[in-house]
């Protein structure tokens, strides 16, 4: 008889089969074993003959899982369809892939089991959930598990809060990385020292930021507030607009205090350019994407103080976590009071 190898769940996982209910929201700290549990919970269904559906943001969060179940259940498969990223097995188990970059996906399907991988990081899990997913499970009134790590208080958020309610069909953890014994915890401890606290307590501890449209949190941010610097500017950021948006300046001085009032106003390019060379006596980055880069070559014709930027999705990215980084260590300072404009 073909035999497969059923994955070992460590004590924190186990515990959390063992306080399961109908609907399961499992909020976890990286590398807490999650992807596993979630494997073994599809094993768990399959073995008994179920119709059993994975879930997750993309197709490429797809692939590993696939690849893992096709290796376990390979002695009792009975066709694998890449294409319609399905496996059949022995004894009548199938397992459905889907990714959730559509709305829709598994829409008409019946379930045995869903698991929803990555929940945190789903675009519309709401929506998925309530017009999709929910409904495959009437028919055989089974069970659902979401799994991830959070990221801001999204609908993930929402779910697990009614895990924690007195609702009883639903149920909900949330156990940081380092109940996975098989992390080495100065590893976690190396992270904890590395990173901005509420970066690390999401990723690591599983509590989500206090505001997902936020990455920098609320409280960081107002840690950084402080009166307008009055000494010299050391620096100049000035990213460039002229109707649709603005143009906007910053300048901070040696201690990273922005410093003697952010310029902000909407201009005609030629007097765009006499103001940012009337405004700046220090080193600046200018924003050089698109139409920026021939006004960047002129200042830099009058000035040897400017230095072109390009926004890309990757810099874009970039600026964003160091900033991020530089709030929540308070490394910078700004003042509360809204900015200058010009109209």
């Amino acid at each position: 008889m073909a035999r497969i190898q059923i994955p070992k769940l460590h004590t924190a996982q186990l515990q959390v089969v063992a306080e399961a209910r109908r609907f399961n929201v499992l909020m976890c700290g990286r590398r807490f074993g999650k992807t596993a549990l979630g494997i073994e919970r599809v094993v768990d269904a399959v073995v008994r003959g179920l119709p059993v559906a994975w879930f997750a943001p993309t197709y490429k969060l797809l692939l590993e899982v696939w690849r893992e179940l096709e290796m376990i259940f390979a002695p009792v498969t009975v066709s694998a369809s890449v294409q319609e990223r399905q496996l059949r097995l022995v004894g009548g188990g199938v397992i459905d892939f889907w990714s959730l970059e559509h709305v829709d996906a598994g829409r008409g399907r019946k379930y045995g089991r869903v698991v929803v991988d990555e929940a945190g990081v789903v675009r519309d899990l709401e929506s998925s959930w309530q017009q999709a997913i929910r409904p495959t499970l009437t028919d055989l009134k089974v069970d659902a598990w979401f799994l991830g790590t959070p990221k801001g208080r999204r609908y993930f958020w929402t779910l697990y809060q009614r895990g924690q309610s007195d609702d009883p069909e639903w149920a909900s953890w949330r156990i940081p990385s380092g109940f996975n014994p098989y992390i080495d915890p100065t590893e976690i401890e190396a992270a904890r020292r590395d990173m901005p606290d509420a970066a690390y307590r999401q990723e690591f501890e599983g509590v989500p930021a206090d505001d997902s449209g936020n990455p920098f949190g609320i409280d960081a941010i107002r840690e950084c507030v402080a009166p307008e610097s009055d000494s010299e500017p050391t620096v100049w950021g000035w990213d460039l607009a002229k109707a649709v948006d603005w143009t906007v300046g910053i300048p901070l001085d040696s201690e990273m205090r922005v410093c003697r009032g952010w310029q902000r106003f909407q201009l005609p390019w030629e007097e765009t350019e006499s103001k940012i060379l009337a405004l700046t006596e220090a080193p600046a980055l200018v924003d050089s994407s698109g139409v920026g880069d021939p006004i960047v070559e002129r200042l830099q014709r009058e000035s040897s103080l400017f230095e072109g930027f390009k926004f890309t999705g990757v810099s874009k990215q970039q600026l964003m976590d160091g900033l991020r980084a530089a709030i929540q260590r308070q490394d910078v300072r700004f003042d509360p009071h809204p900015i200058p404009w010009t109209p």
